[in-house]
């Protein structure tokens, strides 16, 4: 839906608002004092690229190699010792590790009681069921920067978040009008979808952009779904995020029903990099700049 376009100063200042009334959306596993930690272990993405953010760099993380392959950025240095597979971390390399805390999320309570053997342990939740996640990755941002002595890091780097997302919106409000439908490809036939619970459903709308999928989500579509629902909004955009299976690449190149949806025949179809789907303010500023790129690649505005 078409949105007014208002300075970025003021676009800060409702986004600061709405962001100070969240809830935190973070608890505490483990009794952590609060006191300088020297060797950081992580084993959640969002927790992970918000730290390399802060310019703390963790002494292990997990899964390095896809990290830097679907998140992209911030930058992985060279001697973060990597944890093997999020599902299932290497604890005899985080023990190795030695670090005196780490940090985890909601998505490793089945790992608890294996991780506080190691180090105390502190737990973030930036997502949450039907909840928009990027007022809670921007809180525990100041939490973290406030724990590990970046305050002032930690709140610079929520302003100039927050400041992106404003210009950001300045800059696509004339290409709002039609809604996007955010998409990841499993095959020629099959996608996932991102809802408004999910980093970028979140962001699309604070750029001020209809999300096209109407039905509730949790963080993105679970099973995958139909090609052919995407016909159910034949107005709207589509956005589809990398990475795209090679074989999906070139079956929708001559599927008769891919090409038969009016966003694929009237140029509407913009192909985005990689970007965490599970990520805090990095990949929100990633996603807001890659998809402003993408969208003015396509050409006129949309009406």
């Amino acid at each position: 839906m078409p949105t007014q376009p208002y300075s970025a100063r003021n676009a800060f200042a409702l986004t600061r608002r709405s962001f100070l009334g969240a809830a935190i959306g973070s608890s505490i596993i483990g009794k952590v004092q609060a006191k300088p930690h020297r060797r950081i272990a992580v084993v959640d993405w969002a927790m992970f690229e918000t730290l390399l953010a802060l310019d703390v760099e963790p002494v292990a993380a997990t899964e390095l190699v896809q990290f830097r392959k679907i998140a992209v950025e911030p930058h992985v240095p060279a001697q973060v010792a990597d944890l093997g597979l999020r599902g299932s971390p290497n604890f005899e390399m985080l023990r190795l590790s030695n670090p005196d805390l780490i940090i985890s999320s909601r998505w490793f309570t089945w790992a608890q009681d294996n991780l506080e053997q190691i180090a105390p342990v502190v737990s973030y939740s930036v997502y949450e069921p039907g909840r928009p996640p990027y007022a809670s990755a921007a809180q525990i941002t100041l939490a973290l920067g406030e724990r590990l002595g970046r305050k002032q890091r930690a709140q610079a780097y929520v302003d100039i978040s927050f400041l992106e997302l404003a210009q950001a919106r300045l800059r696509v409000a004339d290409r709002t009008a039609r809604p996007v439908f955010l998409i990841n490809l499993g095959d020629a036939r099959h996608f996932r979808v991102f809802g408004t619970d999910s980093m970028f459903g979140d962001v699309l709308q604070r750029l001020g952009f209809t999300n096209a999928w109407p039905k509730a989500t949790s963080y993105a579509a679970a099973a995958p779904i139909p090609l052919e629902a995407l016909a159910e909004v034949p107005k709207a955009s589509i956005v589809i995020i990398s990475p795209v299976p090679p074989d999906a690449r070139s079956t929708l190149a001559n599927s008769p029903l891919w090409n038969a949806f009016p966003a694929v025949r009237e140029g509407r179809v913009a192909t985005l990099p990689p970007v965490n789907p599970f990520g805090a303010l990095p990949a929100a500023r990633r996603f807001a700049r890659v998809l402003t790129e993408a969208l003015f690649a396509l050409g006129e505005p949309n009406g």
